[in-house]
């Protein structure tokens, strides 16, 4: 806990907001974020081989949950979630209570600022996330709620009340975000550019999402947060973010609530092996092409109000439309619907009057 000469100072959301990390091995990088991390909960998704013990450093308080934890607790919906591919992290999505999630990857540290202080990182997405977007209409001065800026001149008045932010996209020093043959051909690359800004994604406007530095509103768009069907017994890899992002961003668009990126930065620390990478991308290099123009024509119809039947009926149109290009949108589709149902099935509170609302109970708390 952070203190101001003898008084505590509580950290923001601390009980209010999750951290969800996934992982395969020791988590020692958290270590470096103890500052940072350790007034919250975390909630660690173990993937890969579930016999195996990961170790936590002693403070945190968590919960842990492996393959089995996933199957037993989902039963037959489990098969939605990825295996062997850090997309399982979204099953920590499903069984937080808390308003707001922050995901960060294992392979992510402590960034410092130009003037060499150390980011903290979570504090920015929660101011992110607290303050309103504008997704509407674009400020030349980035976003026009941060300290010094303002909307500028000929920024419509009605609009300056701005949206609910609903995601925070945070970006990363030292290893950019590259894909596998950007990666082999800019080996050597490495992200120096701290920018200090952050900006809304325009209403209308796809990108692609990186979930290793990532917070959202849980609340507000929890259930589009689905990473997945990627890793093992998939043709695909890597895709898992950028999937959930797309999906992400039609349904904010529709529903009025805003995106925001750039500011925090995190230090991004281990290259992965772009021969490795581009077996895991190659389907995905050509699909993409046309996975992102349906993305760009995707409407809903106004009776969508919420995030759950946005999302079924983008599913519909994920197996219409892209179920043409490959058997695994249709395999997809279906994921996709199975996601919602377990959604709702263990947060009740957020179903839809037509979903079930039967409730299950997690592993025990550390």
């Amino acid at each position: 806990m952070a203190t101001s000469g003898s008084v505590p100072i509580t950290p923001a959301l601390k009980d209010e907001l999750d951290i969800v990390i996934p992982t395969i091995r020791n988590l020692d990088f958290l270590e470096m974020w103890r500052p940072f991390f350790q007034p919250y909960h975390l909630i660690i998704v173990q993937d890969g081989d579930p016999t195996r013990t990961i170790k936590v450093p002693e403070g945190f308080d968590y919960e842990l949950y492996n393959r089995n934890d996933i199957n037993r607790i989902l039963g037959p919906k489990a098969s939605c979630i990825s295996f062997k591919d850090s997309a399982c992290r979204c099953f920590g999505y499903m069984v937080s209570k808390k308003k707001y999630i922050y995901t960060i990857d294992d392979d992510c540290f402590v960034a410092k600022d130009p003037s060499g202080k150390e980011i903290n990182a979570l504090e920015q997405h929660i101011k992110n996330l607290l303050c309103p977007s504008t997704p509407f209409f674009f400020n030349t001065l980035y976003d026009p709620y941060r300290e010094g800026a303002d909307f500028v001149r000929g920024y419509p008045f009605s609009l300056r009340e701005g949206a609910k932010t609903a995601v925070s996209h945070g970006l990363w020093l030292n290893i950019p975000d590259y894909d596998a043959p950007t990666q082999m051909v800019k080996p050597l690359e490495r992200n120096t550019r701290y920018v200090d800004a952050v900006m809304t994604v325009p209403k209308g406007t796809l990108f692609p999402m990186c979930g290793m530095n990532l917070a959202f509103d849980r609340e507000l768009i929890g259930p589009a947060m689905y990473f997945g069907l990627m890793g093992d017994g998939q043709p695909i890899g890597r895709y898992d973010d950028m999937w959930a992002g797309w999906c992400m961003k039609v349904i904010c668009d529709h529903l009025g609530l805003g995106v925001k990126t750039g500011l925090p930065y995190i230090w991004h620390s281990k290259a992965s092996n772009p021969f490795v990478n581009l077996k895991k991308e190659y389907n995905g290099i050509f699909w993409q092409e046309e996975i992102i123009p349906f993305f760009q024509a995707a409407t809903l119809s106004k009776d969508h109000d919420t995030v759950q039947k946005c999302y079924i009926e983008l599913a519909k149109q994920v197996k219409e439309k892209l179920g043409k290009i490959d058997g695994y949108f249709v395999k997809l589709a279906d994921a996709m619907v199975t996601w919602i149902e377990a959604w709702d099935e263990l947060n009740p509170s957020s179903a839809s009057a037509s979903a079930a609302t039967t409730a299950t109970n997690g592993p025990a708390k550390k």
